[in-house]
């Protein structure tokens, strides 16, 4: 049985080095071999996938994003459904973030920039994972220092919760030491959705605005039949 075991684990080993391999060595121009790998893993499997486009993470078929029910900025309840006319680029984050967060958020508001016209197609969005501090009011006084376009959102610990989980966001509560406040630790990834809440696109912490809106673009262009 050991033997079997190990048999069948070395088969498994030497599997996935052959599809490494593969997406090594037939990488379209720009793309990682991560992305390669999980393309020729949907291929082997079946599963349909889009071609890469400049920056971010294409999706196969893949169950990521859906229904959440939040407040907005202004103190109006809203959900996915608010936003279903077009596109929404969404971050999940906080307000006392020192960081990663306004440069997720200067990236989006430079990328929506770049888009010109079209980004009258695209509702920006950042979702905090702090309601306890979070409040409306001081999501309005935050966002607006990004973009006038910039929705924030928040909610009831459980709403956060419910829309994180749609989107496998992780996020958790941290002291650091010798501190009285405590931070936010968190996943760092922009979303771009569709109009139906799904999500189309995932973007990297070292994205720039440049390959974000051209990867935004490519989504809005009509596909081909």
């Amino acid at each position: 049985m050991l033997r079997f075991i190990r048999l069948i684990t070395l088969t498994l080993v030497l599997v996935l080095a052959g599809f490494w391999a593969l997406a090594w060595f037939g990488r379209a121009p720009g793309e990682g071999v991560t992305e390669a790998f999980i393309r020729r893993l949907a291929s082997f499997s079946g599963t349909d996938m889009p071609a890469p486009s400049a920056g971010g993470v294409q999706l196969a078929q893949v169950p990521l994003g859906g229904p959440y029910s939040l407040t907005d900025q202004t103190g109006r309840a809203v959900t996915e459904q608010t936003y279903a006319q077009g596109f929404s680029l969404i971050y999940f984050g906080f307000t006392f973030c020192p960081d990663v967060c306004p440069t997720e958020l200067g990236v989006m508001a430079s990328a929506m920039e770049l888009l010109g016209a079209d980004a009258a197609r695209v509702t920006p969005i950042f979702i905090t994972i702090d309601p306890e501090r979070d409040t409306p009011a001081a999501l309005a006084d935050y966002v607006s220092r990004f973009d006038e376009r910039l929705v924030g959102l928040t909610g009831t610990p459980e709403q956060i919760r419910q829309a994180a989980r749609a989107f496998r966001v992780y996020f958790a509560k941290v002291t650091p030491p010798n501190s009285s406040q405590y931070l936010m630790d968190h996943s760092s990834l922009v979303y771009l959705t569709g109009p139906d809440g799904r999500v189309r696109q995932i973007f990297r912490a070292e994205t720039g605005p440049e390959a974000m809106a051209a990867s935004i673009r490519g989504q809005l262009r009509p596909r081909q039949s």
